[in-house]
């Protein structure tokens, strides 16, 4: 990425890895006129806040800029909307989470759904597999849509495929049939082989958007062009797929140019939770 950046633009990039995202932002507003961010949707809004970071582009895996958060059930249970999940107990990634937990947390409370316990299970696979377990009701993880032909489309069945179907091939992709299934419950298939057999989408969210390329605020206009355009041209190619692109690490696809409105949904989680900068970060 930084050899492609460096050959669009003539300049010299300095690479970091803050040991967190409140230290992204906090470099990121310290150097208001040459830093580049990349920082997901929460940390985005909170930065640009802060200090007026600019969002520039946004991730894209396979067609879209956007995810959902999904709540698992188990298939032979009786959970068919939010409502019976009151009292119930909840898996979550951790309480950091955007779609394991702060996203989901909105919809219920807007809802009116006061769920039991809450179970940090220490990431998305095992959420999912606190559901397959029976160690939880229920639990709230990171969905991607299926590659479909016609393609999925949002408001579509979230299982277009035969749950019985499913199975991860000899490149460690899941499939059922001519389905490629992308949602959470892929990542533990290795170990419970079952698990689209015993776990259901009971529900999604409305769409999250991806995490972001965002730039400082004094970052100048027409080089904060020609970095997108490098980047866009970069997601395209051959080295994208050996670093960034590659299924193994961000699964990028692609860049899209957004608009900092496309965050307005992240903003109005923030204020329904009532969190702060602390809240999100820590400290």
């Amino acid at each position: 990425m930084v050899g492609a950046l460096e050959a669009a633009t003539g300049l010299k990039f300095e690479v970091s890895v803050p040991t967190s995202y409140a230290a992204t932002v906090e470099a990121m507003c310290a150097s208001p006129d040459d830093t580049i961010g990349f920082i997901p949707a929460l940390g985005y809004v909170i930065a640009n806040q802060k200090c007026g970071v600019e969002v520039g582009a946004a991730a894209v895996r396979f067609g879209w800029s956007v995810y959902w958060a999904q709540f698992l059930v188990a298939r032979d249970s009786d959970y068919q909307i939010l409502e019976d999940l009151a009292g119930k107990k909840w898996a979550v990634p951790d309480l950091g989470s955007t779609s394991g937990y702060l996203f989901p947390k909105v919809v219920l409370q807007e809802a009116g759904v006061e769920p039991g316990e809450v179970i940090e299970a220490g990431g998305h696979p095992q959420a999912a597999l606190a559901v397959y377990n029976g160690e939880v009701d229920f639990a709230t993880t990171y969905f991607s849509p299926p590659l479909t032909d016609p393609g999925w489309q949002t408001g579509d069945d979230p299982e277009p495929f035969d749950p019985m179907e499913v199975a991860m091939n000899e490149e460690g992709r899941t499939f059922a049939g001519d389905v490629r299934v992308l949602d959470a419950r892929t990542a533990v298939i290795e170990t419970a082989p079952d698990i689209f057999q015993k776990v259901r989408i009971m529900m999604l969210t409305d769409p999250i958007p991806n995490d972001t390329m965002s730039f400082s605020p004094d970052f100048p206009g027409e080089l904060r062009g020609q970095v997108i355009d490098a980047l866009v041209e970069f997601t395209a190619s051959e080295a994208c797929l050996e670093s960034i692109c590659s299924d193994q690490f961000y699964n990028w696809t692609g860049l899209d140019p957004v608009e900092d409105a496309a965050y307005d949904p992240i903003r109005r989680l923030i204020q329904g939770l009532g969190y702060t900068e602390q809240d999100i970060f820590g400290g």
